[in-house]
């Protein structure tokens, strides 16, 4: 990382960015969310959850090609894990949450908070919690709440904003991010 940077962004991730938008014309792309060339000819997720005990490490995406059985995994990995259900999903948030990565130039695997959600446990964290979205993109499998202890909320969420690809919540009472592949917006402190 370069020591300049105080954001937890290097120079060299950034110019990738303004590089990646301005070849970019729209802010969607087929198979990819905006500037997630960003992301590298190889993507690769590293996660870990602390309610499962499971860690991943795949490279899901090779010169421009999805990896099926890598994409399962991923979903596997992020399914309900109150009751077990998985959906596939979307690999416009996988891509957000590679190229997330990548931007905050860091070894250390996002903490998975919440993948895919039942529409059973949504409900459930609805009625205890107002921050919870009736029709979240959780339960259709195209968010994520994500953490990593080496950066701050603030350094995550500007990494995944700068992106232009989806929704990103800062819940800095909470320590975690959240990003989607809905439409861009930013909310939260």
């Amino acid at each position: 990382m370069d020591n300049n940077s105080s954001s937890g962004i290097s120079r060299r991730a950034l110019l990738g960015v303004f590089a990646a938008t301005a070849v970019t014309a729209a802010p969607t792309l087929t198979n990819a969310a905006g500037l997630l060339r960003g992301a590298g000819d190889i993507r690769r997720v590293r996660m870990y959850s602390g309610r499962t005990g499971e860690h991943m490490d795949t490279i899901y995406w090779i010169d421009g090609e999805y990896i099926a059985e890598a994409v399962r995994e991923i979903s596997m990995f992020m399914r309900d894990w109150r009751n077990g259900q998985a959906v596939a999903m979307d690999t416009r948030t996988i891509d957000i949450i590679a190229a997330t990565h990548n931007l905050l130039d860091v070894s250390e695997p996002y903490m998975l908070l919440s993948g895919y959600r039942s529409p059973q446990t949504n409900a459930m964290l609805r009625a205890n919690s107002s921050g919870v979205a009736r029709n979240s993109l959780h339960m259709r499998g195209q968010a994520a709440d994500l953490h990593l202890d080496s950066r701050s909320v603030n350094q995550i969420a500007r990494a995944a904003a700068a992106c232009q690809a989806g929704g990103v919540g800062r819940y800095s009472s909470s320590n975690f991010v959240h990003m989607d592949c809905g439409d861009v917006r930013t909310w939260g402190s």
